[in-house]
């Protein structure tokens, strides 16, 4: 039987229809906001997966072209791997989803989020987490805490909730936020240097809205939900678990209590030694239970460090940042080069400038259709002293390559400002704790090394949180290290300038963070934003004056749009004569806007001249310095511009009379001419008379 079920959010209809479709999933459904629509199918295996540590959930987000009426570019004509923000948006599903499954719970769940109509006023990835939630919802997969997601922006003094195209491009606020009924799971935001209060307000609007979208998976759960399995939950054999804990728990302890990283890792390695070769014999089945035991009892101990004796691992204060060091110029090829150091984390940044050609082209479902700003990430197995084969990126990494790409975006230049396009790259050189927020820093550094004069600098932190079991107590930490990542609750990064936020990242291992919470994680972040930005400052106070000499130099002319098939020419024929003549590179917008781009200054220089030439308009009265092409009976044929000619009547050549033209000029002379007149036809009449008369007042246009 085909059932509806709709509510109203943002004066839009938000309607589910299932039952009809996807007969052999757990659950199916068609999920439409407006005339956005998401084909969403959830599904779980029968049996936990053996021998695993981790809840194996699988949420992709999957992109179909004909959504927006589009036919995929290239010779395949048919979708290929995810774009980078189809990863991105399946990331954004999966993440407040997770932390609401059973604790314990090893089954393999598969959510698939497919997009098969896109209205432009309602956003897709906000409608998928909607949709993930409610088809889990009515699955008999054992989750039954739905979760919302709405977008929030700003113009003016108002917020809007799900602002549609137009007002988005509006906005200064792109906010995220997704929630329970309860607690927010998750926020994403971009915007252009908000200010906390501000933020903070925003991220409460939106729950508040998230309310109204839980109620409504609650009842379509209620009224046609399927009967909820119970969940086999991983437990450790009890008799197991108390041997390993008497045996190894004050070990444990006294290595998680040294403050050195390197030195508690070695120690740490000792002591798993130690476990692994007294239980080998006794317990030679279950060796992955008693390593999971050491985990368990290594994160027992370092949350109670926290939380009850309020002692970070490496002694710091809960608001303190580890000690910062910044350089600039490191690489002497490059245009610009910024590393970031943050106790044990490193980041170096590499900018490159290119052409406004260089833009990269995006072939996708979202309205923007190229980048000229681009932010890149990678992360090796040596930034942890890791040894792993070396892949392509990962979800992760594109993930927090899109991360400081947002943090900084607001604060680009733009075309016309500085006419280049950017690439910002991110190599990850040591890693413990929050290296999306130091390439933040370290992207900053690069950007001004290579003369970007952006808006103001910015940075980045992570800010932690630890919680009892029932959340009544929660420390929040500033500036996170891998070890409380790893065994805390939360991952809450942002970034800003001195003035505001530009972007924020949460992640939550529990069931929402309070208002409470969030509000100090902002607070804190900001002053420590402020300090590590005197840190920027102090290494370099703004852009260099001018880029790097191994870049591009760039510049732009702004012709009439009419005239854009004069400086191409039949077939490319002017624009090629042009680029082989000066060596430079070329890119032509629709509104007239000409960028030259080459490593030799001169050329550049030479091709705008030619460009200037080819579409300047000739007007009478003006002094030009011509070209003789061409010598007849009656006058002298002078080229004024590229391809614009003019006749100097012989009574015009000279202040006295002239019998014959070649007395006065030869093919290939350089003369002052002034215009005289153009015709009706366009002809244009010069005099060199007029023009020796003037030319010691007027300065020739050349």
């Amino acid at each position: 039987m085909n059932h509806f079920h709709e509510t109203t959010v943002a004066g839009r209809k938000m309607k589910v229809e299932f039952g009809k479709i996807g007969m052999l999933s757990d659950a199916a459904i068609l999920m439409s906001y407006g005339d956005t629509v998401i084909l969403t199918n959830a599904n779980a295996s029968e049996a936990p997966r053996q021998g695993i540590d981790f809840f194996p959930l699988s949420v992709e987000y999957e992109e179909r072209l004909y959504a927006v009426g589009k036919i995929p570019g290239g010779f395949i004509k048919r979708e290929g791997k995810p774009s980078e923000k189809a990863i991105l948006n399946g990331r954004a599903v999966d993440r407040p989803l997770r932390p609401l499954f059973p604790k314990g719970y090893r089954n393999d769940v598969q959510v698939v989020c497919t997009v098969v109509s896109v209205e432009k006023d309602n956003l897709p990835e906000i409608l998928a987490i909607n949709a993930a939630s409610t088809a889990l919802c009515l699955s008999s997969i054992p989750f039954t805490t739905p979760v919302a997601a709405v977008q929030v922006g700003l113009i003016g003094d108002e917020f809007i909730l799900n602002p549609t195209s137009k007002q988005r491009e509006e906005s200064i606020l792109f906010l995220t936020i997704c929630a329970t009924k309860d607690r927010v799971m998750m926020i994403e935001a971009g915007g252009h240097e908000i200010p906390e209060e501000t933020m903070i307000n925003a991220i409460n609007f939106g729950f508040e809205a998230c309310k109204g979208i839980v109620a409504f998976q609650e009842e379509a759960m209620k009224l046609y939900g399927k009967e909820k399995k119970e969940p086999l939950i991983y437990k450790v054999d009890a008799e197991l678990e108390k041997t390993v804990r008497e045996y190894s728990f004050e070990m444990i302890k006294k290595a998680m209590y040294i403050i050195d990283k390197n030195e508690r890792n070695v120690e740490m390695d000792e002591v798993k030694k130690s476990v692994i070769d007294h239980f080998a014999e006794v317990y030679p089945d279950n060796m992955s239970d008693v390593n999971d035991v050491v985990y368990r009892i290594q994160k027992e101990i370092v949350r109670d460090m926290l939380l009850h004796e309020r002692r970070r691992p490496d002694g710091r204060a809960f608001d303190q940042v580890r000690p910062i060091n910044c350089e600039v110029g490191v690489l002497p090829r490059t245009h610009g080069t910024g590393i970031f150091t943050r106790g044990l984390t490193q980041v170096m940044t590499v900018a490159t400038l290119g052409a406004i050609g260089d833009v990269q082209i995006l072939d996708g479902i979202g309205e923007e259709e190229s980048k000229r700003y681009m932010h890149h990430y990678n992360f090796p197995s040596y930034s942890v002293g890791e040894v792993r084969p070396l892949r392509g990126p990962g979800r992760r990494e594109i993930g927090h390559g899109a991360l400081a790409e947002r943090a900084l975006e607001p604060l680009i230049p733009s075309e016309e400002e500085f006419p280049y396009t950017i690439r910002l790259v991110s190599e990850v050189l040591s890693s413990n704790g929050s290296t999306s927020q130091a390439s933040v820093c370290g992207s900053t550094l690069a950007l001004l090394d290579a003369g970007v004069p952006i808006k103001r600098p910015a940075a980045g932190i992570a800010m932690g949180l630890i919680t009892s079991e029932d959340l009544s107590e929660e420390e929040v930490l500033t500036d996170i290290q891998g070890i409380e990542d790893f065994f805390g609750d939360m991952d809450f990064k942002v970034a800003g300038t001195e003035k505001g936020i530009t972007s924020i990242q949460v992640d939550t291992k529990i069931a929402g963070l309070s208002e409470y919470c969030i509000r100090t994680a902002i607070y804190d972040a900001r002053k420590a934003r402020l300090g590590i930005l005197e840190k920027i400052k102090a290494c370099i106070p703004g852009p260099r004056e001018e880029v790097s000499l191994y870049a591009p130099k760039t510049s732009a002319i702004q012709i009439d749009p009419d005239k854009i098939r004069d400086v191409i020419g039949a077939g490319g024929k002017v624009i090629n004569k042009i680029i082989a003549d000066t060596g430079v590179k070329i890119d032509i917008k629709d509104d007239g806007k000409v960028f030259v781009s080459s490593s030799d200054h001169e050329g550049v220089k030479e091709a705008l001249k030619i460009i200037d030439g080819l579409t300047r308009e000739v007007k009478a009265g003006e002094i030009y310095l011509g070209k003789v092409v061409k010598i007849a009976q009656f006058g002298a044929f002078v080229e004024i511009l590229p391809n614009k000619e003019g006749l100097v009547h012989i009574s015009k050549l000279d202040v006295s009379r002239v019998n014959k033209v070649e007395d006065i000029v030869s093919v290939g002379d350089e003369i002052l001419v002034k215009v005289t007149d153009i015709d009706n036809q366009g002809r244009i009449n010069l005099s060199r008379k007029d023009a020796i008369a003037e030319s010691q007042e007027e300065k020739p246009k050349e």
